[in-house]
């Protein structure tokens, strides 16, 4: 069966965190990236969501030690890296709409 590479944006916030569990050996989709705000960008998930973890889970032992990339300035990126990605922000509507137009747009 493919697999598919996906990544998770809003990864930290608690609907990102659920998706992370949900995920997690997962047959169909394989978490090749994470991605959150710029202030979480650059550290590992379990830096940036560690002290805030809400699930009754723990964090996925796969996803703790990956470094979590901008949601907004590194979709190029995320979207080489990816098949799809599950978006789990916090923001306005508008700015979810603009923020996912931009990451179909770089397919």
């Amino acid at each position: 069966m493919k697999q598919y590479n996906v990544g998770i944006i809003g990864a930290t916030g608690m609907v990102g965190q659920r998706f992370a569990t949900l995920l997690e050996n997962h047959p169909w989709f394989n978490v090749k990236v994470l991605a959150a705000s710029p202030r979480s960008a650059g550290q590992t998930y379990e830096q940036a969501a560690g002290s805030r973890w809400k699930m009754a889970v723990p964090m996925p032992e796969a996803m703790k030690d990956m470094v979590l990339l901008d949601a907004t300035s590194d979709i190029e990126k995320i979207a080489s890296m990816v098949d799809f990605c599950f978006c789990a922000v916090d923001m306005k509507k508008d700015e979810i709409k603009a923020l996912e137009e931009a990451y179909a747009k770089a397919e």
